[in-house]
């Protein structure tokens, strides 16, 4: 059972006031976060925030009851997930985001780049074989070049209302002044390998025995502090020109085993990107999501292409238990999509895809001879379509793309909205920490192989290209309206796309709401086995998948969804939010 908590609107009087005449606000933290058991559907009738943390969500919320937009929320949130999330994402990283401005979708791409040194052998051994993970991420050489701030501060030029300086008071705070520890922060120390190789990490993240934090415990950044103090003041070029720029390149160069080649110049260099975002109508939505160098958007629009020639509203859950049915339709869609983005999916900017767009990918014949495929039985292993305009062979991608992001949900008081998703990429990224902050490993999520006998591998390294990646921060609209219905993505590797396609189609064929939708079992084929999550009726339904012929897999799947969607509720139009179970997530509004 869903449970519904109603807020009130609660800017009113003198603090009315204060949010017209002042473009700033004052962060207070809230109470200590006691650890969320149970998550429940949020309503409010003017402005949400949800994200990954108590404290990250408690800061966006304090910057959209000053007056700030949709994006100076999402900055003041990514800021707070830096320092308490710092396993999962941060300023270190990069990160794909989504925003509808009331009118249109526009698409930021803060993705990392290779140094521009890097060639397609960088994960390569001298005997020309893809090295062994581990050894890949743990060090410089799986760092690229982080995009996370040049995003963040291309789209606040366009579309933020307080200061920059004022959106990292809540950083700055509990940077200065400590935050408790969470449990899933302890949990996730108490199992690392590879942090204690960088002394920086084992000073911040032990104690002087050694043994990881544990939850609860008060842990002060100020090396955070001070970093965060300096973007505040000078913008993203502090970041990305002077000394924290010279701290990350020597860091990652001087690593003792496993030095990268990402230099000063790499870092000064990056850019930002606006990017066309990939928009398709299923039934009476249209969804738009996150383009290349993500193949997220493609791969959902595929799997609700495909879907859509079948008719999953006849297979719905029952009190949460999925049915067999809608489970293998999903699955079938979901190998077929990903067999496509395994050969086609990379930087456009360096590999195009056919015809030079997502469309011929997209078009509907093309996935009705795809749909075409599924059978009453699984088929496996899925081939490769072959699409209109696809001139040249292309190899297979060998990317392992592991599972460390956080995701954003926005929506303001002027009905704009963010989708954010970011990410360091492993647990911990490369383990490197600098300045306060982790570096990210998101260089593995390059293909290790550079081609096979079918040609060269859109996703190999090239320098100053972008790694693909899986990150679906995602829109839908009423058809025809483009009235916005839903704010949603996930952490998760490449099975994101299958946990918020998941939540899609749990909307709009099986008419969950969001909560109910993010809290269904987890479930999907990322063109392998089919993967199902533990918890109670998975045997029973893996034993009906297996009589379809399925290879299935039960396993821990800990998505980390976050949604925000329009509800109608007493006859009025409102805001209702949810967050994943599995993880530490809170939604707030007013």
């Amino acid at each position: 059972m869903v449970k519904l908590k109603f807020f009130s609107i609660a800017c009113v009087g003198s603090l009315l006031a204060a949010c017209a005449s002042q473009p700033t606000f004052r962060y207070q933290p809230p109470e200590a976060a006691s650890g969320y058991t149970e998550k429940v559907g949020v309503v409010a009738n003017k402005f949400m925030v949800a994200a990954a943390n108590p404290l990250a969500t408690d800061a966006g919320y304090q910057v959209l009851k000053s007056g700030g937009s949709a994006i100076d929320a999402a900055i003041a949130t990514q800021m707070v997930l830096t320092l308490v999330e710092p396993q999962s994402s941060g300023i270190g990283g990069g990160g794909f985001l989504m925003y509808f401005d009331g009118r249109n979708v526009k698409a930021f791409d803060g993705r990392e780049t290779a140094p521009a040194s890097a060639t397609d052998k960088l994960f390569q051994g001298p005997d020309g074989k893809a090295l062994p993970f581990i050894q890949a991420v743990v060090g410089g050489r799986s760092v690229g070049a982080p995009g996370e701030l040049r995003m963040l501060e291309m789209a606040h030029r366009q579309y933020g209302r307080l200061p920059w300086a004022a959106l990292f008071a809540p950083v700055i705070k509990l940077a200065e002044e400590g935050f408790m520890v969470s449990p899933r922060l302890a949990t996730l120390l108490a199992a690392e390998k590879n942090l204690k190789q960088d002394a920086d990490a084992t000073a911040y993240f032990y104690d002087a025995d050694g043994k990881p934090w544990s939850a609860g415990h008060l842990l002060k950044n100020p090396a955070l502090a001070k970093t965060m103090h300096e973007i505040a003041d000078g913008g993203a070029d502090a970041f990305y020109k002077g000394r924290i720029a010279r701290d990350i390149a020597n860091k990652v160069q001087g690593h003792p085993t496993n030095p990268g080649g990402l230099t000063e110049a790499d870092i000064g260099g990056y850019e930002a990107k606006m990017r066309e975002p990939i928009c398709s109508d299923y039934k009476l939505w249209t969804v738009c999501g996150m383009p290349p160098p993500s193949s997220g958007g493609i791969a959902i629009a595929q799997i609700l292409g495909v879907l859509e020639q079948r008719n999953m509203a006849a297979w719905p859950p029952v009190d949460g238990v999925l049915n067999p049915e809608g489970v293998h339709l999903f699955a079938e869609a979901g190998r077929l999509a990903f067999a496509d983005r395994a050969r086609y999916v990379a930087d456009t900017d360096f590999v195009p895809l056919p015809e030079h767009s997502a469309a011929s990918l997209l078009d509907k014949n093309y996935l009705a001879t795809r749909a075409a495929l599924i059978g009453s039985r699984s088929m496996g292993i899925a081939k490769f379509g072959v699409p209109a305009g696809m001139p040249v062979a292309l190899g297979l991608d060998t990317s392992p793309e592991l599972k460390s992001t956080s995701h954003i949900s926005v929506v303001d008081a002027q009905g704009q909205s963010v989708s954010m998703t970011s990410s360091v990429e492993d647990a911990f990224g490369s383990r490197q920490m600098v300045d306060g902050f982790i570096l990210n490993n998101q260089l593995t999520d390059f293909s290790f192989d550079a081609a096979d006998a079918n040609g060269p591998v859109a996703n190999r390294v090239q320098g100053g290209k972008r790694p693909r990646s899986a990150m679906a921060p995602t829109f839908v609209f009423e058809k025809g309206t483009r009235k916005l219905m839903l704010s949603v993505g996930s952490p998760g590797g490449s099975a994101i796309i299958n946990y918020v396609g998941k939540v899609l189609i749990g909307m709009m064929d099986w008419g969950l709401n969001v909560q109910q939708a993010i809290s269904l079992p987890n479930f999907g084929s990322r063109n392998g086995p089919t993967e199902l999550e533990q918890g109670p009726g998975a045997d029973v339904l893996a034993a009906a998948l297996k009589a379809k012929g399925h290879d299935v897999r039960v396993m821990e799947q800990t998505s980390g969804l976050q949604g925000i969607m329009r509800l109608t509720v007493h006859g009025e139009d409102v805001w209702f939010g949810g967050a994943d179970p599995r993880r530490e997530g809170l939604v707030k509004g007013d």
